[in-house]
């Protein structure tokens, strides 16, 4: 098993990855105790069964530098294969300010080619490569060193069997037609802003059950700190303070450290310094907030007239849809994709592109009553309504 921990080394690596069409790539990474991924490991295969097509790269290695690995990464002759990628670049974008491209996500294809919902990568190891995976060493600190041969075994598994999986994939693609299909999801996937977060827009993950605006207002300040002081000290936002304790202090509205001081769910660090400081600004900010400026919480759900008989029937059509297809339902339409079109609504995602092919045509046929659905033995059938 190779390990690369020298910068030249990396370099003549990439540069033969360059003369074959695809390589196959995964991280190892921590994020228990910072904002940012700590970036441990980096795999790499390319096409071939020799010991130097398949490489451990140590990005904790005093002197090595990624930018062999960056470049590659921005050499669009070759197609860089990922399972599951979004948290690797995540990494990617942060640490190197580089997008892997051309994209090939494994995931997202396997949903394309009828391995069911989010299929894992053990799952297609099993069911493509035919192979099995060491899982002792999943959960190992992979920040420590030296990493032990099981370690590096496990790590290498995830780049070795990809080759396999993605040859398959690929083949399977282009026998159906669906490589644009997959295009089409990656296209989200690989855009940078997907991975920026701006402290302005964190209140919207925050799950409240108050939706005024001044209470709301008040949110928005508190998360904004909350996100802003996580990024520039690099550590986990529930460090800061969690979404329980920033709802409560929403509430009560404290004005001092001494009502900091009475709060259930804040941590003790927060109740005094720089942190106490932020919250009590954020406060101020979200109480003096003019009620033009007032956050509005999203309220369109709340506001859509469902057809709940007519939701049923677009849940039947696309199970029957995805299993004639072979895609997974969950890619093709979200339940909420379903109550939108229910209600009337057609600026739906389910309705556009190559998932109008597969379910929003016959959607609308459905509504408009030109087709109908039948039981034939286990199985739900489209028909056509004469």
């Amino acid at each position: 098993m190779i390990t690369i921990t020298e910068t030249a080394a990396l370099a003549a690596f990439c540069e033969r990855a360059r003369t074959h069409d695809y390589v196959t790539v995964d991280t190892e990474f921590l994020r228990e105790r910072t904002y940012y991924s700590i970036l441990c490991l980096v795999q790499l295969a390319v096409p071939g069964d020799a010991e130097e097509d398949a490489v451990l790269v140590d990005p904790l290695a005093e002197g090595l530098s990624l930018e062999p690995l960056y470049d590659l990464f921005r050499d669009e002759g070759v197609v860089k294969v990922f399972h599951a990628a979004r948290q690797d670049l995540e990494i990617f974008v942060h640490d190197g300010d580089v997008m892997p491209k051309p994209l090939f996500d494994t995931q997202v294809a396997a949903m394309v080619c009828g391995f069911g919902e989010q299929v894992g990568y053990e799952t297609l190891v099993k069911k493509v490569a035919k192979a099995d995976i060491d899982k002792s060493s999943r959960f190992t600190d992979w920040s420590r060193r030296p990493l032990t041969d099981a370690q590096k075994a496990y790590a290498l598994a995830d780049v070795t069997h990809l080759r396999v999986i993605y040859e398959h994939l690929a083949d399977e693609l282009e026998r159906t037609g669906r490589r644009d299909w997959v295009e089409e999801e990656l296209a989200v996937l690989t855009e940078r802003e997907t991975y920026v977060t701006r402290p302005e827009d964190a209140w919207k993950r925050v799950k409240t059950r108050n939706n005024s605006g001044k209470f709301l207002a008040v949110v928005r300040e508190l998360a904004a700190f909350r996100e802003a002081h996580a990024q520039s000290r690099d550590v986990p936002r529930s460090r800061i303070f969690k979404d329980d304790a920033l709802v409560e202090l929403a509430a009560t509205n404290p004005r001092s450290e001494s009502d900091l001081g009475r709060s259930r769910l804040l941590l003790r660090e927060a109740r005094r310094g720089e942190i106490a400081e932020g919250i009590l600004a954020a406060v101020a900010r979200g109480a003096e907030c003019d009620p033009a400026d007032y956050p509005q919480a999203d309220r369109t759900r709340e506001r859509l007239q469902v057809n709940p008989a007519l939701a049923d029937l677009l849940r039947v059509l696309l199970k029957a849809k995805a299993d004639t297809s072979g895609v997974a339902q969950k890619l093709v339409a979200t339940s909420a994709d379903l109550d939108l079109i229910a209600a009337g609504e057609r600026d739906v995602q389910a309705l556009k592109g190559w998932r109008k092919s597969v379910f929003g045509r016959d959607a609308m046929r459905l509504i408009e009553g030109r087709v109908g659905l039948k039981a034939e033995g286990k199985s739900v059938v489209v028909f056509d309504v004469l």
